[in-house]
């Protein structure tokens, strides 16, 4: 059986994502969203969320490039000089590892980012990190532990099978990711722990470029097990946006007939990381999930 999630990260960055997340799930095939907590339009993301009861939110947790929820002054080894999360991550990873004072301060920021999720209301679907930073091992073993307070049940642990890929795409061979070890350790943690780990998760090698065709043909190559596709879409760039990112592209194939019609597959589930804990049985038949029903796919 194949059980799938299809994720939007950085819900909350800006008006543009937010209103790609809700054309994307009320007409489309996006069944869940992971929340940036202090992002600029935050509160306009959790309003959205409120009304959309069958997506399932996440926490985007941030502690690089990008805007922390504890003050700059209680995070002195993280921030740079105008309070915001370091980009040099390389080096703030070396600090994180090799200086107690950080990994407090780390921890500190992940237990206020979870409480901000705590606070919304919402229930808590999964967990992942900008710029997938939890590989750090620090970063990702406070997040089963802090996580483990607040409720936190699933996680995103980027590894994408390029074997899939190529299926989908003819390319050159990807070098082997030096992540490697990392991704494999967190797994092992995470699963030890009882949270639930996808199987595997594309999005990494065309991050910012999932084209129609590109997420139609992972749909329809998906291996058994669970997988997760994450994605970025918005209405068009905004204040703080990647270059090169194809947002509108990537909105563009959330909602096409040519994604929708592969997630009709009779031997693919669809929902969020919540739908599929335990003993992760098959979602019960029919178009319960606002996403779904304008286009009658089966659940």
């Amino acid at each position: 059986m194949k059980r799938l999630i299809i994720t939007a990260d950085d819900f909350g960055a800006a008006r543009e994502v937010n209103d790609a997340v809700e054309a994307a799930h009320r007409s489309g095939v996006l069944s869940a969203a992971s929340l940036m907590v202090a992002a600029p339009e935050a509160a306009d993301a959790v309003a959205r969320a409120r009304r959309m009861p069958a997506l399932r939110v996440g926490l985007h947790l941030v502690l690089v490039e990008g805007r922390p929820i504890l003050p700059a002054s209680r995070l002195s080894h993280l921030v740079d000089g105008k309070g915001m999360f370091r980009a040099d991550l390389a080096a703030l990873g070396t600090v994180i590892a090799c200086r107690g004072q950080a990994q407090a301060q780390v921890a500190a920021e992940i237990t206020a980012q979870f409480e901000a999720f705590r606070a919304t209301g919402l229930s808590l679907d999964h967990c992942s990190a900008h710029k997938h930073f939890h590989l750090h091992p620090v970063v990702g073993g406070l997040i089963a532990s802090i996580g483990a307070r607040f409720g936190l049940r699933a996680v995103r642990v980027p590894m994408e099978p390029a074997h899939v890929l190529r299926r989908v795409e003819r390319a050159r061979r990807a070098p082997a990711m030096l992540t490697g070890p990392f991704t494999l350790l967190l797994r092992r943690r995470l699963r030890a722990a009882g949270i639930l780990v996808p199987d595997q998760v594309f999005g990494l090698r065309w991050s910012g470029q999932m084209s129609t065709a590109r997420l139609s043909g992972l749909i329809h190559h998906l291996p058994d097990g669970l997988s997760e596709i994450y994605l970025h879409p918005a209405t068009g760039p905004y204040q703080g946006s990647a270059p090169g990112y194809r947002y509108r592209e990537e909105l563009d194939a959330l909602v096409a007939d040519e994604v929708a019609a592969a997630c009709r597959d009779p031997s693919l589930r669809l929902g969020g990381f919540g739908d599929f804990l335990g003993s992760q049985a098959p979602l019960p038949s029919g178009p319960t999930r606002g996403a779904m029903s304008k286009r009658s796919l089966m659940l």
